[in-house]
């Protein structure tokens, strides 16, 4: 038993080797004192093209190596500014004007200049990547974004189609896809095939041309990534002159390595990890919440869902606390609205509780009787423990539920078809800001199966949410921050309390640490991690 996770760490020593230069850790009775070593699922990154990258992993590795106009703080988790040090917008609300800071460079040694802003703006709309409808929300296109986007000296402006709140632009500007890349650089990496260039795409998938505190050194596909720290960062320099992180998927191994020092951060942990983690001394867990949340939605093509009695009782037969802490075991914490804990106007109360006598009596009340629920559940551990606990709890209300278990691809695309009764699923937030979520959950401007909005949640479950579309559409043109937020308040306690969706649960982080290590942020629901304020 003790010879697989020994070849195991053998192999991430050699990877490490032939990466860092160095020699192999196993010459070393802990991790290098200099370079922060991370265990982590990397699998899913597609690319490190800031403008393409649009997964989890990839979007920790863009945080690191570039910067945007507007920035999230690690450690508040508030805008302040990039690599603009200030901005302003015009009365009408349709031209935005950054001012660019003096004296910062790429890692190349390149000035950052408005013209750099520009042509990544420009850039990432053009290569129309999957990231690219963030900054197209804002009437950009291939077309005319060389118009709409304009820079020179220190001076950035940019035109949007309508008058967007302002603080729905500055939220997108942190997202990934508006990370500023060096424009020489990247020029001169183009890739020209039949008169097409691929403006450095190919090349950016594997290298790095920003300003953020890392340089991305090294990079293999499902094995890991090396950076190195760049003197001179804006922010002020990295505290660990490299990080490298290593792809092990199995949270076992993670854990293994994790305690004997192998390691200094595990972030791809289980509940049962953490729990035989307790008492280790040298090891800590972070807490923090990612951007997930996890509903249960009911189709209204059945009009039992329409029954604003019968909804109601389903609120109250959850046993959303109990889930959380003998189910999920800190992999989640109990959540009641449309936005995530960490949003702009998310709301953190929890109005519902499990209450089998007042499902009753509740049911009794709507009229329906003998109701049945079909409930479509993917086909893994925790999904079905939750719904397993849904069943028995809705059970006991006098509601039978029928669980249909399946794999998620053939599920989603029955939720898609708006084919199902009811479904259990989770949903992460595309980008910063709260209209992210709140378009998806709370509008439907056409609820006919003609109309195939698959985009739109309220579509899937044929529900006809009424003003609230117009209520959602005028939050995020609202100009007062103070008053955008009232909005998504009142709009999420509206639709909490009427639509066939009930918010049960938001995703938590469990992140291992050696006892050293100090400062890591990882970014809770609305930013990713960030490497460069940790020391150990």
């Amino acid at each position: 038993m003790l010879l697989e996770p020994t070849l195991r760490r053998v192999g991430a020593v050699a990877i490490a080797a032939l990466m860092l230069g160095t020699a192999p850790a196993a010459l070393f009775a802990e991790t290098p004192a200099d370079t922060l070593v991370i265990a982590a699922a990397i699998d899913d990154i597609v690319s490190l093209d800031p403008h393409e990258a649009y997964e989890f992993s990839g979007l920790d590795v863009v945080n690191n190596t570039y910067d945007g106009l507007v920035e999230i703080n690690p450690a508040t988790l508030e805008l302040e500014p990039g690599l603009a040090e200030s901005w302003a917008v015009s009365e009408d609300g349709m031209t935005y004007t950054f001012k660019m800071k003096a004296g910062l460079t790429f890692s190349s040694g390149n000035p950052v200049r408005a013209e750099d802003a520009a042509y990544s703006l420009q850039r990432a709309v053009k290569i129309n990547k999957t990231p690219a409808f963030i900054l197209n929300q804002f009437g950009w296109t291939a077309e005319n974004v060389d118009s709409m986007i304009s820079g020179a000296g220190d001076t950035l402006t940019i035109k949007v189609d309508k008058p967007y709140a302002p603080t729905f632009l500055y939220n997108c500007l942190t997202a990934g896809v508006a990370s500023i890349v060096d424009a020489e650089t990247v020029k001169a990496n183009e890739v020209v095939t039949d008169g097409v260039s691929d403006m450095g795409n190919e090349w950016l998938k594997s290298n790095s041309a920003g300003t953020g505190a890392y340089v991305l050194k090294s990079f293999k596909p499902n094995e890991g990534y090396v950076l190195e720290a760049r003197p001179g960062y804006w922010r002020g320099d990295a505290k660990m002159a490299k990080v490298f992180v290593t792809h092990v998927p199995e949270a076992a191994t993670e854990r293994l390595q994790l305690e004997k020092g192998d390691i200094d951060v595990a972030r791809t942990l289980t509940p049962v990890d953490v729990a035989g983690m307790e008492g280790n001394a040298d090891v800590v867990v972070q807490q923090d919440v990612g951007g997930q949340v996890y509903y249960l939605s009911f189709n209204q093509k059945n009009e039992n869902y329409k029954n604003p009695k019968f909804l109601e009782a389903m609120r109250w037969a959850i046993d959303y606390q109990g889930m959380t802490d003998t189910i999920m075991k800190g992999a989640a914490i109990p959540h009641q609205s449309f936005l995530p804990k960490g949003y702009l106007g998310a709301l953190d109360d929890l109005p519902y509780s499990l209450d089998i006598e007042k499902a009753k009596a509740l049911l009794a009340e709507s009229g329906v009787t003998d109701p049945k629920v079909a409930l479509t559940v993917r086909n893994a551990a925790d999904r079905m423990d939750v719904a397993q606990s849904i069943q028995n709890t809705f059970g006991q209300a006098g509601i039978t539920v029928e669980l249909k278990v399946g794999e998620g691809a053939e599920q989603l695309k029955e939720y898609r078809a708006r084919l199902h009764d009811a479904t259990l699923q989770t949903w992460g937030p595309d980008y910063p800001d709260p209209n992210t979520n709140s378009s998806t959950f709370a509008e439907n401007p056409d609820n006919s199966d003609a109309a195939n909005n698959t985009g739109y949640l309220a579509w899937r479950n044929a529900y006809d949410p009424g003003e609230m579309t117009a209520e959602s559409k005028a939050a995020v043109l609202e100009q007062d921050p103070a008053k955008r937020v009232e909005m998504y308040a009142a709009l999420q306690k509206k639709h909490r309390e009427t639509s066939p969706f009930i918010v049960m649960m938001q995703q938590a982080r469990q992140t291992g640490v050696r006892a050293n290590v100090k400062g890591l942020y990882t970014g809770g629901a609305v930013d990713a991690v960030a490497y460069w304020l940790v020391t150990k």
